[in-house]
């Protein structure tokens, strides 16, 4: 079965597709617009929730996104039609990491997407040409909470503890104005809403053929989460200023 599709049904029940949940969500995206107006651009936008959140809660704000994902792109240009916003939404079928616009923005996210840059340090490396003087970088990645088995490791990726990764991101340049850990009920209600949702498709369309690969993948992922890094691994949601010497901002 196709990842993406997978993916897109995983996340039918969780469709901000992060461990954070709505208050979460909410204060973090009030913290990074400083104005009602704002330009935004989601870096793997996915399914564009986290901008159809800003478009809704900020009627003059205008947002841009992008994936590679065109059925992730399709599924948030027929939301925003629904919810009357298509109007104040561009989205950009490409890759993320090579994407170039003619103007800057007020906010620059990309929350759960660093896989597809290398890591936390090159996404905001690639965010930082596209934000606009004053303005912010939201950007959520995981971490380790616990020292993680070299499985868990091999299966995630290699993070950093909270402390380690917050003195990562100050050395290259960025001060952070909020920040997020998330609870454990928040990475819980991840994962049962991810394979839950999967499990259930699957369960009610037995006729698919994609209905016994679903089931069999929810139950991979279910026993990783709960086997190789429940408790070890953690997820930081980070609201940052470019305070490198370089930009010449204070």
């Amino acid at each position: 079965m196709d990842r993406q599709l997978i993916s897109r049904i995983a996340h039918t029940d969780h469709p901000i597709a992060a461990p954070v949940d709505d208050d979460a969500v909410r204060i973090l995206l009030e913290r990074g617009l400083a104005r009602a107006d704002a330009r935004v651009l989601d870096l793997g936008c996915g399914g564009g929730e986290w901008l159809l959140r800003v478009l809704r809660a900020y009627p003059e704000a205008r947002a841009e996104g992008v994936d590679l994902s065109e059925p992730a792109l399709e599924h948030a240009r027929k939301a925003a039609a629904g919810l009357g916003v298509a109007d104040r939404l561009t989205l950009h079928h490409a890759d993320a990491s090579e994407f170039r616009a003619p103007h800057r923005f007020d906010l620059v996210l990309s929350v759960g997407a660093a896989h597809a840059f290398g890591g936390l340090l090159p996404t905001l490396a690639a965010a930082r040409p596209h934000l606009a003087p004053g303005g912010h970088v939201l950007v959520g990645d995981g971490i380790w909470e616990a020292e993680p088995t070299p499985e868990a490791i091999g299966m995630l990726g290699d993070f950093a503890d909270l402390a380690s990764t917050m003195e990562r991101v100050v050395a290259d340049g960025w001060t952070p104005v909020h920040g997020h850990v998330s609870s454990r009920r928040e990475l819980d209600a991840y994962e049962w809403a991810w394979t839950g949702s999967l499990s259930a498709w699957a369960l009610d369309h037995p006729e698919d053929p994609g209905s016994g690969p679903a089931l069999e993948a929810a139950a991979t992922h279910r026993d990783e989460w709960l086997r190789v890094y429940r408790g070890t691994f953690g997820f930081l949601s980070l609201v940052l200023r470019d305070t490198s010497t370089e930009t010449g901002r204070p």
